[in-house]
């Protein structure tokens, strides 16, 4: 018989002034608490900016006694600079379909760092150590399931702390030791930051194609970097025990886009840019696309790698 492990999750507490803090409203428009949108920040359509009274009052008495959880995501970014996005599995039931970071709610005695590399190694199989990863936080932002009013009432509602982990080692070795769940994966793709410039210029509630830029129509096959496989190089040491030395031929090239299949088996695969350019259409189902937070957290993350070259840039600078 399996055993069901309970989960105390972490919900989000409010204060004024000097007033004790006090546990969240589900109905409670987190963003609009505050003063400005530097705390934290929302789409446009995000329900909660919206809902009137009477559709507050209609909310099912258990789903109000949900409060506001506490979630975390992770940018996972290789050492070659690409950042891990998942799809999640279509049988989710909040965001199904939906490409996002891994992530999850924060449990209880459980720090956001500790629940980020949880819920990776829970949704990925990745397991990384923390000396090695030196993980920043890069934003929060107020997420609502279902994500807008003209699709149902809200049944979830999360604060995301955006949180960006960087690896030692490059996607393509990552790659090998992802072992995706499928009950809550169904692809998963290393996004460069060409393919993040073109998803964060996909604004929400904007009409017209997206430009691709120096994007190909489909995301497929990239070629990695060329791997020096010397002792010196103590992150590929530290690797290659995932990999059978009869293997490493094959490592001239590997696939940033997987399909994971309902046994869990991964499969090289195709996508269209366009569909993660696509937007939250403004009636109707929803379709397949980068969530609008994760937009959010991507924009934050070129924003991170910019000032990180900026910053590389002045030191090489005379003195």
């Amino acid at each position: 018989m399996e055993t069901v492990r309970q989960v105390r999750k972490v919900l989000v507490h409010l204060s004024r002034k000097d007033a004790a803090p006090q546990c969240a409203r589900f109905v409670q428009s987190i963003t609009g608490h505050f003063s400005s949108q530097d705390e934290t920040q929302r789409p446009a359509f995000c329900p909660f900016k919206h809902l009137s009274v009477t559709q507050a009052a209609a909310i099912p008495l258990d789903v109000q006694d949900r409060g506001v959880d506490v979630g975390v995501a992770v940018l996972l970014q290789s050492a070659n600079q690409r950042v891990l996005l998942t799809r999640r599995a279509a049988s989710l039931r909040i965001f199904p379909g939906i490409w996002v970071p891994p992530g999850g709610h924060v449990e209880l005695d459980e720090t956001l760092v500790a629940a980020g590399l949880r819920e990776l190694n829970e949704e990925t199989g990745l397991k990384l150590e923390l000396r090695d990863i030196h993980p920043q936080i890069l934003g929060l932002w107020e997420s609502v399931y279902p994500p807008r009013l003209c699709r149902g009432s809200p049944v979830r509602h999360h604060i995301v702390t955006y949180m960006l982990l960087h690896s030692p080692h490059t996607h393509t070795q990552l790659q090998l030791g992802l072992r995706p769940d499928p009950s809550e994966v169904s692809g998963c793709v290393w996004a460069d930051p060409d393919l993040a410039r073109c998803i964060v210029s996909s604004v929400e509630e904007e009409e017209g194609e997206v430009p691709l830029g120096p994007l190909p129509p489909t995301v497929s096959f990239r070629d990695m970097d060329l791997i020096e496989l010397q002792a010196k190089d103590a992150a590929i040491e530290e690797f290659d025990q995932l990999l059978p030395p009869a293997l490493m031929p094959e490592l001239f090239m590997l696939p940033i886009v997987t399909e994971v299949s309902s046994d869990g088996a991964l499969r090289d695969a195709a996508l269209p840019v366009s569909v993660l350019c696509h937007r939250a259409p403004a009636e109707g189902p929803d379709v397949e696309r980068v969530s609008t937070g994760t937009k959010f957290a991507l924009g934050l993350w070129l924003d991170a790698l910019r000032h990180e070259a900026e910053s590389a840039a002045a030191d090489t600078l005379p003195r």
